[in-house]
């Protein structure tokens, strides 16, 4: 008898519930030979789709049933599979699975190993309405919970109910602005000599909270999906600062060439421009780390990751772009 989930089964594993009832086919069988081994193979459970597997027992592929009936016996599986099959990973989570059957609209999904070998399959039976509903409904407030809202809060709930769960988070963007005010008064001086920093603050606090958040996003549907690990964490982080490099890089170089452009001065566009690449990269990896560690200590990463990132972002920031002009042109 199937088991169907419920929304508190969202987090686990899905490999807690995958069908190992499937059949695999070599890319250079027939068409007669497969509808041989779906006669023999015939169960209780439903099946859908056929996959194709390399020589490594690798998942390469993936054949329709219906494709089968409409081929002829003698054509050979190759012909007729569909490559590069959409598959999730057994460690992903149901939620994530759930996500991909809305995004994709199969009714099968193949579950695979880190080495791309099938290991089940996860049939779109499994989910109840309520699951798929709640899904839908988490993925269209994620944006809302980025910025610290929960979706809930919108509903029938008092003025200060409301103003108790937002502004504690937003008082760290005001504990950030204050401390960028004092890092610019260090720096009085300079910005009084040096009239183009001044002019240029906005355009690289602008670059980093981008950055941050882009990258804050990306971890967050991340720690949605899958099993938090230490290795899962570093490859995020040096996946995006590989990325962040070549962002800050581009955009130091413009605006850079535009401050030397504007005042002829190559020591300031040259400060400009690798404050940007220092402040991006390090946007780029706060974004990555905090939502990792708001996880760890157990609040909830959608809520309090927002105001966290940004505020470290623009402190952050501007320690490098005063340090940086000050070390060049002071």
């Amino acid at each position: 008898m199937t088991i169907r989930l419920k929304e508190q089964n969202l987090q686990e594993p899905v490999s807690k519930h995958i069908r190992r009832d499937f059949i695999t086919l070599r890319q250079d069988e027939t068409v007669q030979h497969a509808i041989d081994s779906l006669r023999k193979h015939a169960t209780a459970g439903e099946i859908l789709y056929l996959y194709v597997i390399d020589d490594q027992s690798r998942l390469v592929g993936v054949v329709p049933v219906r494709a089968l009936l409409t081929a002829e016996p003698k054509t050979q599986i190759s012909s007729i599979m569909t490559p590069s099959p959409v598959s999730i990973l057994s460690s992903d989570t149901v939620f994530r699975a759930c996500e991909m059957f809305t995004e994709h609209r199969f009714l099968a999904l193949p579950v695979v190993d880190t080495e791309s070998k099938i290991v089940g399959i996860v049939d779109i039976n499994l989910f109840t309405d309520e699951v798929v509903n709640s899904a839908r409904l988490r993925q269209a407030s994620n944006i809302f919970q980025l910025i610290g809202v929960h979706i809930s809060l919108g509903k029938s709930v008092s003025s200060w109910a409301g103003f108790k769960s937002r502004f504690p988070w937003l008082l760290c963007n005001l504990t950030s602005g204050l401390i960028c005010a004092l890092i610019a008064s260090r720096y009085e001086l300079l910005i009084s000599e040096i009239a183009i920093l001044a002019m240029f603050i906005t355009v690289v606090l602008a670059m980093a909270e981008s950055v941050s958040i882009q990258s804050m996003t990306i971890t967050l549907q991340v720690l949605l999906q899958h099993q938090v690990s230490f290795r899962r964490i570093i490859t995020g982080i040096r996946k995006e600062l590989y990325i962040s490099a070549l962002i800050g890089a581009g955009s130091g170089i413009v605006v850079g060439a535009t401050a030397f452009l504007w005042k002829g001065n190559l020591l300031q566009g040259l400060s400009i421009a690798v404050s940007i690449l220092l402040a991006v990269v390090t946007a780029c990896f706060l974004g990555v780390l905090v939502p990792t560690l708001v996880r760890t200590f157990k609040v909830d990463p959608k809520i309090a990751s927002g105001p966290i990132v940004l505020a470290a972002a623009d402190i952050a920031t501007l320690i490098f772009y005063f340090t940086t002009a000050n070390w060049l042109l002071g």
